[in-house]
């Protein structure tokens, strides 16, 4: 059984760093200008730890949080980007392309830059090495992995030679658990961070008739029992998407109490 976590700062890998066991993505953002207002009101709330990628609207995702850099103060916030998996095939690609995100971000250096996914055409070794020469050039303080498999981030571990993975990026919700079975366990025993996007599957979490139960019984929302659901893991950190500053109000209402050990059970015959 997963031991549960109460904790609502979550450890970034074995950095000594935490951030809010719930940030937020900015994939798939419609309108810029409203997501300003949320966002600031996360970041008000707490929730510091913003995720995005170079992928992201052409690069507008990122021009976006550099938005709200500008706004809150660069230490306000801890920064996730994503490059694409074909900027690690040589270590002058994987730079110039940091430098692009870097400038767009408009910051000197990102908190954690990540392998969007692993790369066909390239090694997982080789890409490893790529990432790791982020870190050393001072172009991100932290490097991970996004969608890998156990044994393609086993291998990139591997390949390091002063850096380690902090994190892997990961599809986890209650609707889908498959990350449970090896890659969760074995992230709390190496001290891993599990970034769980898509924790809401879009909205599918808010059909199942046992979370609309659990949420009854606590008088929660859903959205709040999914998540809480998630971050009651050690080492998990939900990145959902919100738009609205009310969406925000109640994603943040996942945090600060814990679902009992009965309830973290009934959810798992979903």
């Amino acid at each position: 059984m997963i031991p549960l976590d109460p904790s609502d700062r979550k450890p970034v890998g074995r950095t000594g760093e935490f951030v809010s066991a719930i940030g937020l993505g900015t994939w798939a953002i419609r309108d810029y200008r409203k997501a300003l207002q949320a966002y600031l009101e996360a970041v008000r709330l707490g929730l510091d730890n913003i995720d995005t990628a170079e992928m992201y609207d052409n690069g507008g995702a990122e021009r976006f949080v550099g938005e709200l850099v500008r706004v809150v103060g660069r230490t306000s916030i801890f920064i996730t980007t994503k490059l694409l998996p074909q900027r690690f095939r040589s270590r002058e690609s994987t730079v110039k392309a940091a430098r692009l995100s870097l400038e767009r971000l408009g910051v000197r250096e990102a908190d954690l830059i990540l392998i969007h996914w692993p790369d066909d055409l390239a090694s997982i070794e080789e890409q490893a090495r790529n990432l790791e020469a982020l870190a050393e050039e001072g172009l991100s303080r932290y490097i991970g992995v996004s969608n890998f498999t156990l044994e393609e981030l086993e291998r990139a571990r591997s390949s390091l030679k002063k850096h380690d993975i902090a994190v892997n990026q990961v599809k986890y919700s209650i609707l889908d658990r498959t990350v449970e079975k090896e890659m969760l366990p074995y992230a709390i025993r190496e001290g891993i961070t599990i970034q769980a996007y898509t924790p809401l599957e879009r909205g599918e979490v808010l059909k199942a008739g046992k979370v609309r139960e659990i949420a009854s019984k606590y008088g929660k929302t859903p959205i709040q029992i999914a998540l809480n659901y998630l971050i009651s893991r050690p080492r998990v950190v939900a990145i959902p998407k919100a738009e609205k500053v009310e969406h925000v109000r109640e994603i943040a209402g996942a945090l600060g109490w814990r679902l009992r050990e009965e309830d973290l059970e009934a959810l798992l015959e979903l």
